[in-house]
């Protein structure tokens, strides 16, 4: 039995790109408190709170129940779940998990080869990480469900993920020319960029592309952002001049961040509605394709109004 694979093929919702991290965030979650605690069970009640601020942190913005996961991934044969009155779950409701005091852990084949494999736990943890997550959110992923992993080769995963091109970065950075599209940062030690990354638009994880017009050049503070839905991009109405190229991109704040300190104003919520810098006459501009999917994917809530100039 292949759990690598397995991990890699969990059965998820899927129509139009649309995220569904719901079984991955939980699988996660699960691997980081067997980490902890090989023998310990996950009570529903007990944990329902954790899953709903992973949910709500690096899920899309659409709701869903932690029972949902709870309950489903028992299907993928790497989870089981038994109750007050016996094994098997109660359903993917709420009310029933609850008053059935359902708990949940890894099934007891995978258990099992996790202890003869130890080193099995972590790739299964980068497999999931690298399929539904982007790598700007990774460590803070692994930090908030407990996990500790080392660096690791996740060789077997060739067969199941395509491959990154690594011209990407040079062609997003040159096309805007070495300077974050948000604020206009372009740091350098001689003549090496320092703290700008090309961002994917729609993730790679869900398909984006490695192109240009896919592509962002963020610092390193608003590409995190940028991924973790703080931030979005939007189409304004073009000003006199500006042309349909891309003049009209304008970036979106969401409404749910709070930040009262300067810094966090003048770096955050002053960006709302100003102009994208960039890209270069002639670079492909973001597609709107990938700006749909990024706003309707991954931006949370509601954008702020344009800050007063």
């Amino acid at each position: 039995m292949d759990w690598l694979e397995r991990t890699a093929k969990l059965r998820q919702w899927s129509r139009g790109g649309t995220r569904a991290p719901h079984k991955p965030l939980l699988f996660l979650y699960a691997l980081g408190r067997f980490q902890q605690d090989a023998d310990g069970e996950l009570r529903y009640s007990a944990v329902e709170e954790d899953l709903k601020q992973l949910l709500d942190a690096y899920g899309p913005s659409s709701r869903t129940t932690p029972a949902y996961p709870f309950h489903h991934l028992v299907s993928d044969g790497v989870w089981e779940v038994r109750t007050d009155h016996g094994p098997g779950s109660p359903g993917s409701g709420v009310r029933e998990l609850r008053a059935a005091g359902a708990a949940g852990r890894l099934a007891p084949a995978l258990r099992a080869a996790l202890r003869r494999e130890p080193s099995l736990l972590g790739r299964m943890a980068r497999v999931l990480l690298d399929l539904h997550f982007p790598p700007s959110l990774h460590d803070e992923l692994c930090e908030s469900v407990g996990l500790r992993l080392e660096p690791a080769e996740t060789g077997q995963l060739s067969a199941v993920r395509r491959q990154r091109d690594p011209r990407m970065r040079e062609l997003v950075l040159t096309a805007y020319e070495y300077q974050c599209a948000f604020c206009g940062y372009d740091g350098r030690i001689g003549t090496v960029p320092v703290g700008l990354e090309a961002a994917h638009v729609r993730w790679w994880a869900f398909d984006g592309p490695d192109d240009v017009d896919n592509g962002l050049c963020l610092c390193s503070l608003h590409h995190k952002l940028f991924d973790k839905g703080v931030l979005g991009i939007g189409w304004g109405s073009p000003r006199s001049g500006e042309a349909e190229s891309g003049g009209g991109h304008r970036i979106l704040v969401s409404q749910r961040f709070v930040g009262r300190s300067p810094a966090a104003r003048e770096h955050v919520i002053a960006l709302a509605g100003r102009r994208l810098i960039g890209p270069q006459p002639g670079a492909h501009p973001v597609a709107a394709v990938h700006r749909s999917w990024h706003t309707s994917q991954v931006f949370h809530g509601s954008p702020r109004p344009a800050a007063a100039a």
